[in-house]
């Protein structure tokens, strides 16, 4: 049911004529068919949130009794009282959205509270464990929460700040792979598709607003499910975008599709925004890109203007002679001469001994130099333009663009020597020519079985996780734009196995980067377990059922294994890893990484401090994910950290403004009052390269303002 559907629905229990008669409107236009990408927005989503506690205000749901296997009562009520009876707490509760009233007393432990799309949350964070071999680096956050949220949280943190993002959404194939408002979206459901774009938009509408629209790049990984449909959602909602499509094998065996050619590929989104444009790296031998062998060397190109925009009258004033003589070791330059506007300029007089050579093309038309003469004359006192072989007027003029001017400039192609035409004479034993490939991928090394799944058995042996992502084709996409980025922020909102944290420390040991990952993924068990835990007589948010979900079984475990090189039964992993980087499994990697849940506060708490712990984690996120965190306002009215600082007493102000100006990576100075004078008048005293933050005024209207769709 769509979302205009269901508000209809509510119309007509309240006033029949009125419902009716909006339900006539909504028919006649959604008769009429609009051009692009349309779909049901259905309505909004909610989430259970086992593990939040029931407070007066919540919306809530009856959970089933324990043992049954039952859909429980999907129905939303209001919690109105809570109230203890023999040491029990019961809550007192009301339908919601029904005409007439009903109410009910419901142990507490029997209520799971949800949220619902549009809800005001305000998120914290708890640490449950952290990982620490990487000295003074920023740290790798994985959070365990619903990811809608968590994006939510992220637009205090993190707006306009990411720089990639990677994510592996469901396929929607149907297969119980994920669930839309609790419940499994199965093959037959008639609304899949328009759910599955709802649900999508809502995320990448978030997403939009955490990359950074100056340089930044989703990648999305998706099968044939669904990718026609996400290239048109992906034009929707980054329309400034720039959308390209890759395949990619992961399965050159081919997975059986029934009446149908086995699938071998998947397919890769790349959204770029700004200038972000994947950078040529040099390429691994298993890529088996078709190369030009002249890549391999120094590349000098036709002076002689080719392509568009060749004719004489397109850039008249770079028709002019070059004046070129023959000495005992070669051909030389004589001199440039000036732009030439008549149309005599075969008798033009011409320097004793030499040759004029003119931009004419080869049917004789008269052409234009790619540069001007002035152009020319510096590039042949640097040694950037050169002459072939000697055909008197018809020796040929070449030259080193800007991009090779500056492999010479900076070493790449080290200077031997010099021709007798001046041009450079370089040494190119030593150097590995950098590549973008096409939009065809089949690489060994992107093997989803090899890659994937055999590989994830060694990091936590026994424990299964559906369709990982191959280990070095997530490092691989995601190389090419962070390869100048040592310092990049990546997110990965559908984090499933923790494969792009893993990715992320691959890249940091190559280069010796310090790129930080931010994971989301939640903790919702298998389709399958979840039956067999019901049956137990286990609900959510029961600790044996928590230990069986994905971020605490699968993606915790599996980055804290990466990092220390040791399985969760301490024992050290068995291989190596394999391609660009070979290096034994059981080495780890030199990274920290932190594992948080979320969480969900009140204003009365956030207000007066109550809340600050759970706040804590945020702020130090928003700060860089680095170095020490201030976990609890200090008796003394402020404190510093490693790149933020803290004032609670504006009494202090000077004090902290001292000791801020002492912290060199200093980059934020969060400040607590109502005051806005007073704020200003600190902030103007913070050094310039500190921005000054007003809590918990901003952390409160970010949520005020970004929560209302």
């Amino acid at each position: 049911m769509s979302r205009l559907t269901d508000l209809i629905a509510q119309a007509k229990a309240k006033d029949p004529q009125m419902g009716a008669d909006l339900e006539r409107e909504f028919k006649a236009l959604s008769s009429r068919r609009a051009f692009g990408l349309n779909f049901e927005r259905h309505r909004p989503e909610t989430v259970e949130l086992p593990q939040r506690p029931v407070r007066k205000g919540d919306k809530v749901r009856v959970l089933p009794e324990r043992g049954t296997v039952k859909k429980g009562d999907q129905r939303l009520w209001q919690v109105k009282k809570i109230i203890k009876d023999n040491g029990q707490r019961f809550a007192q509760i009301e339908l919601m959205g029904h005409a007439e009233p009903e109410t009910d007393n419901i142990a507490v432990d029997d209520l799971v509270v949800v949220a619902e799309f549009r809800d005001h949350i305000l998120p914290g964070l708890v640490s449950t464990g952290k990982v620490e071999r990487g000295g003074d680096k920023p740290c790798h956050t994985v959070i365990n929460g619903e990811n809608y949220h968590a994006l939510k949280a992220l637009t205090y943190t993190h707006w306009g700040k990411i720089d990639i993002i990677y994510i592996d959404p469901p396929y929607n194939t149907g297969a119980k792979d994920w669930k839309y408002n609790n419940d499994y979206v199965e093959g037959d459901d008639l609304y899949r598709h328009s759910k599955w774009l709802a649900f999508m938009e809502r995320r990448l509408k978030l997403a939009a607003q955490l990359l950074n629209p100056q340089n930044s790049t989703l990648i999305v990984s998706i099968d044939e499910k669904e990718y026609l449909r996400l290239g048109l959602l992906l034009e929707q909602v980054f329309p400034e975008g720039r959308v390209q499509m890759v395949s990619s094998v992961i399965n050159p065996k081919g997975a059986t599709r029934q009446s149908s050619f086995g699938r071998t590929d998947e397919y890769l989104f790349f959204v770029s925004q700004g200038n972000a444009a994947p950078t040529p790296v040099p390429l691994p031998s298993e890529w088996k890109v078709v190369q030009d062998k002249r890549a391999a060397k120094l590349r000098w190109a036709e002076l002689l203007r080719s392509g568009s925009n060749t004719q004489r009258e397109d850039s008249p004033n770079q028709f002019y002679p070059i004046f070129v003589h023959q000495l005992e070791c070669g051909p030389a330059f004589h001199s440039v001469g000036e732009a030439y506007f008549g149309d005599d300029w075969r008798s033009m007089t011409v320097p004793e001994g030499c040759f004029a050579i003119w931009p004419i093309r080869s049917d004789g038309t008269e052409g234009n130099w790619q540069n001007s003469a002035e152009s020319l004359r510096v590039l042949i006192e640097k040694g950037f333009a050169k002459l072939g072989r000697w055909r008197e007027d018809k020796t040929a003029v070449t030259y080193l663009k800007r991009g090779e001017q500056t492999k010479v400039e900076g070493g790449v192609f080290p200077v031997i020597g010099r021709r007798i035409d001046n041009s450079v004479i370089v040494d190119d034993a030593a150097y590995q020519p950098t590549f973008i490939p096409g939009t065809q991928w089949r690489i060994a090394s992107h093997n989803a079985e090899q890659g994937g799944t055999n590989l994830q058995k060694s990091f936590i042996p026994g424990r299964k996780f559906p369709f990982p992502k191959s280990l070095y084709a997530v490092e691989d996409a995601v190389r090419f734009f962070v390869s100048n980025k040592p310092n990049a922020t990546i997110l990965d909102f559908f984090s499933g196995s923790g494969t792009t944290a893993h990715a992320i420390m691959r890249l940091n040991r190559q280069d010796g980067g310090q790129r930080q990952c931010i994971s989301i993924t939640n903790n919702e068990v298998a389709a399958d377990e979840h039956k067999k835990l019901r049956e137990q007589g286990l609900r959510p948010g029961d600790a044996d059922w928590e230990q069986w979900g994905i971020c605490d079984y699968i993606t915790k475990p599996r980055v804290k294994a990466a990092i220390t090189g040791q399985t969760p039964d301490g024992e050290p992993i068995k291989g190596d890893y394999k391609f660009t980087d070979e290096f034994p499994m059981a080495d780890g990697f030199e990274e920290n990484a932190e594992f948080f849940t979320l969480t969900y506060e009140t204003p009365v708490a956030i207000r007066h401090n109550l809340a600050f712990e759970r706040i804590a984690p945020l702020l130090w996120m928003r700060a860089g994910s680095q170095g020490q965190r201030i976990e609890q306002p200090s008796e003394k009215g402020w404190d510093v950290a490693d790149t933020y600082g803290l004032l609670t007493d504006l009494d202090q102000a000077t004090a902290f403004c001292n000791a801020v100006k002492q912290v060199q990576k200093l980059r934020i100075a969060y400040i607590v009052t109502n005051d806005d004078r007073r704020f200003q008048s600190i902030a103007r005293r913070l050094p310039e390269a500190v921005e000054p933050v007003r809590l918990y005024e901003s952390y409160l209207k970010n949520f005020q303002f970004a929560i209302g769709e």
